[in-house]
This record gives C-alpha cells, sequence and structure tokens, in this order.
C-alpha cells in the first residue's frame, strides 16, 4: 500500500509530531508498505520518499515553517492520505484524497489554539484567533473519512478514533549505567519550552527543594527568560538526540510535567517505559494516562501538592514499563493498518 503522510511540521524541527511520523512510517514500512512524507522545505535533506514543499519562516516560531503549495501532479500516486496538520501541507493532502477519491485520514496531535497566546502576546486577542481557529479546524476534521487521537477528548466536534502515537518500547526501557546518572536525588523534564507546559512553575519546585537536582531539556520561546530565573540546583540541556533520551529517562529518579496542552504526553510514557514515575498535573490527558502503578498526580497551580506528589513518587517502587504496555506502537500500527483497510 501507498500511504502518504502530510505534515505541517518535520525535521529538523523536533517535536512529539515529527517523531511520530518517523516512527509510524518506520513500522508501516517494515510491514511492507511505501510511505511517502510531504513536509515543508528547510535545511533538512530529504530521502527518496520525503517531499518537501516550498515554505518561508514562520514569523511566530522559528522551529517551524510556513508551507506554501506543490502541485498534486507531481506528487505519487497514493492509496492513503493520512494528514497531521491543518494548515497549508494537510490542506493539500485533503485536495489530493478529493480529487484521486482515496480515503482520508487525519491525526490531530495539538490544540494548535493553545500557543496563539506567545505569539499574539494579548490573551484578548489569542482568544478571538483561538475561537476563529476551532471553528476552521471543526469544518476541515468533518472533510476527513477517519479522525483519530490519542485521547477522545479533543474540544472539537467531531468522534475521533481513539488512536495513541504509541511508545517505541524497543527502543525505551531502562538504561544501567546511564551516562546521566547522579548521586543526587534528580527530577526532570523533557519538551519544548512554551507558555502552556508551565516549566515555570517546575522552577518554583526547584527553589523550594534546593536537597533536589532538576534536568530541564528542551528548547522553546520562553527558554530563555525561564533560564535566566533558574536556580543553581537546576540545569538546562538542548534536545537530546533520540538515541539518548532512554538514558537520561533511566537517570532520572521522577519525571515531572505541569503541561495543560498534551494530547498525550508521550515523554511521560517514555518515561515511565524506561522504569521512571511521573509526576504530572492532574488534567487530561494524565488524569487517564498517570496513575497509582505508573506515578503520582498534583492539582495544578498547588506548589505543596505538586511537591507531595514527587515525594510520593521518590519514595516508592513502581511498575511503570508495565503500566503503558498498552500504549506500544505496534499495537498502534495494528490498529492503522485496521483504519487504512489492509487485508
Amino acid at each position: 500500500m501507498n500511504i502518504g503522510f502530510f505534515t505541517d511540521s518535520y525535521f529538523p524541527g523536533v517535536d512529539g509530531v515529527t517523531y511520530t511520523i518517523r516512527s509510524w512510517r518506520d513500522r508501516l514500512e517494515d510491514r511492507g508498505h511505501e510511505v511517502y512524507v510531504v513536509y515543508p522545505a528547510s535545511s533538512y535533506e530529504p530521502d527518496d520518499r520525503e517531499i518537501p514543499v516550498p515554505s518561508l519562516p514562520n514569523p511566530f516560531y522559528r522551529q517551524y515553517r510556513v508551507p506554501l503549495y506543490r502541485r498534486l501532479s507531481s506528487l505519487p500516486d497514493l492509496d492513503v492520505v493520512h494528514c497531521h496538520g491543518p494548515a497549508s501541507t494537510g490542506l493539500m493532502g485533503r485536495r489530493y484524497a478529493k480529487k484521486r477519491g482515496v480515503k482520508s485520514v487525519y491525526t490531530h496531535h495539538t490544540p494548535v489554539e493553545d500557543y496563539f497566546v506567545q505569539g499574539l502576546k494579548l490573551e484578548s486577542l489569542a482568544g478571538i484567533a483561538g475561537r476563529a481557529y476551532v471553528a476552521y479546524e471543526n469544518r476541515f476534521l468533518r472533510s476527513f473519512d477517519c479522525v483519530t487521537a490519542s485521547t477522545s477528548r479533543i474540544r472539537r466536534d467531531v468522534t475521533p478514533r481513539k488512536l495513541p502515537v504509541g511508545i517505541e518500547t524497543d527502543t525505551f526501557s531502562p538504561v544501567a549505567d546511564s551516562k546521566f546518572a547522579s548521586d543526587e536525588p534528580t527530577v526532570g523534564y523533557s519538551g519544548r519550552m512554551t507558555h502552556n507546559k508551565n516549566v515555570d512553575e517546575i522552577l518554583r519546585l526547584a527553589e523550594r527543594r534546593p536537597d533536589l537536582r532538576f534536568e530541564l531539556v528542551g528548547e522553546g520561546p520562553v527558554r530563555d527568560e525561564l533560564e535566566r530565573g533558574a536556580q543553581g540546583n537546576v540545569r538546562f540541556r538542548d534536545f537530546l538526540p533520540r538515541e539518548d533520551l532512554p538514558a537520561f529517562y533511566s537517570a532520572l529518579d521522577v519525571f515531572v510535567t505541569a503541561s495543560t496542552c498534551d494530547t498525550l504526553g508521550l515523554s511521560t510514557l517514555e518515561a515511565n517505559a524506561c522504569g521512571t514515575p511521573v509526576a504530572a498535573a492532574d488534567v487530561p490527558p494524565f488524569d487517564r494516562t498517570i496513575g497509582p502503578d505508573n506515578g503520582a498526580r498534583f492539582e495544578h497551580g498547588d506548589l505543596v501538592d505538586m511537591e507531595r506528589a514527587v515525594v510520593d513518587c521518590l519514595d516508592g517502587d513502581r511498575p511503570t514499563r508495565e503500566a503503558v504496555e498498552e500504549y506500544s506502537v505496534e499495537r498502534t500500527i495494528d490498529d492503522l493498518e485496521e483504519i487504512y483497510g489492509v487485508s
């Protein structure tokens, strides 16, 4: 089967969408499919089945580019179109599916409206833009044969098929003698540094607990501000190569997140797969993915409760890897093939 992934973000940018597409593509190709990735052109050098679309710099977020257009006739013959974003490249995929009469699938990865405030600055303006965007995306999603999401709650007027992006459990497993290991109790985070990730709350915890060491991995528009205000027990790192993440997660005693904008929180489940418990805010999706077997939840915005959850994770052993087996990427690929209609 020839499958087309149409995405508005891709390498060299680093985020959950990019790695999900790479993971799904690799495993689908291992099963004999040919997967083409249509993405915004950048400094990234494509292989034979990666198809760049002319693009412009993004004035609001330099990690991403603004895709323009590529003629549909320049694309290969596809049996399935699978879109991973609602901007120009996703629109191109939808047009291809309509014109060629092939199955169309959309995966909702990110509530984009949650990020408008960091680009528009004013909350009132961001709210207006967000409502307009959600109305647009609702119409966009209704035009697909199937919409998937990691959870059933995506704040859209469609009922998605639940399809977790999946953990690469063969890659993410406990690492002995990690090069990131420390004799000090270590609390860590890995992900984008944006307002709705609320990394500043982790810094408040670091100030309250100077006896703990904090390792924060990631990049984004608020990182410089966060780093300037950090205590001496906090270390910032740039995004790590994918192959280093299992060692990083394994070296942590607790992974912590106060994010309110995740659709699954892949990094939290990857940390679990490496044997590390997670302290997470008691908001979606963590109210469903994080429980007593793989971590503890805390009231969002409550520093004392956040500390309690972290201490709870530090104090006991949990079968974290077993708790997240249901999110294995192999199960996801089984479901994808069913959605695509593979016989």
